[in-house]
């Protein structure tokens, strides 16, 4: 669907129940489109042009400098704006974003909680880069962190490792893989948007058990 569709379908179930919702059009995308070149085309040219590793690469390059800066920058405009509590922030993404929720819960230490939807469902078994530097995020993250998929998607290793990881060091987490949804990988990946029914209950109850108010003298 339009990414603006997408952000249009999300926004109202977070805004009915109190939330603050702020949507990123990445960088050649939807609202941003004029920006700078979409992401997925730079990353077609570079299958073309040097093959499949140097595709996951560049991916990988992406996500940890211009597309996690992007994400921070918002996060710190997200903190200034009247009427937002600042001590009560949650990130969430699907798939590439996914990989960037958990990079930004991982790097800022304000935020209280991650849902991760899909993350490196199709590169967690291709890419050690990638493989480290979310492993890292978990170990560095003091969030809550919820790892959201469906069963035939690309793949739910990702999911899993990371919530083992997130296990080991004692840290809040829920993991959850849900039926299939849909007949393709494809459809399973995108269960976000897909398959809000199967998904909403759980999320906002996480949602809710994380962001409670802090104390005041952690204000």
């Amino acid at each position: 669907m339009p990414i603006t569709e997408a952000a249009q379908r999300l926004a109202p179930l977070f805004v009915e129940r109190g939330y603050a919702f702020l949507y990123l059009f990445r960088r050649g995308q939807g609202l941003s489109a004029d920006q700078a070149p979409f992401l997925q085309d730079l990353l077609k040219q570079e299958r073309v042009a040097r093959g499949d590793e140097a595709r996951q690469h560049l991916a990988f390059v992406l996500l940890t400098t211009e597309q996690l800066d992007d994400v921070q920058a918002a996060l710190a405009v997200l903190k200034r704006l009247p009427g937002i509590d600042a001590t009560r922030i949650a990130v969430a993404g699907q798939s590439f974003g996914g990989q960037l929720t958990l990079l930004a819960a991982g790097s800022d230490a304000s935020v209280r909680a991650a849902v991760v939807f899909a993350a490196a469902a199709s590169s967690w078994d291709r890419s050690p880069e990638l493989r480290e530097r979310l492993l890292g995020a978990v170990r560095s993250t003091f969030a809550a962190v919820m790892f959201v998929q469906a069963e035939n998607d690309y793949g739910t290793s990702a999911s899993l490792a990371l919530a083992a990881e997130m296990e080991r060091l004692g840290k809040p987490h829920l993991v959850r893989i849900y039926p299939p949804v849909g007949r393709t990988a494809d459809e399973g990946h995108d269960a976000l948007y897909r398959e809000i029914p199967v998904w909403r209950s759980d999320v906002f109850a996480f949602l809710y058990n994380s962001l409670r108010p802090l104390p005041e003298e952690f204000h």
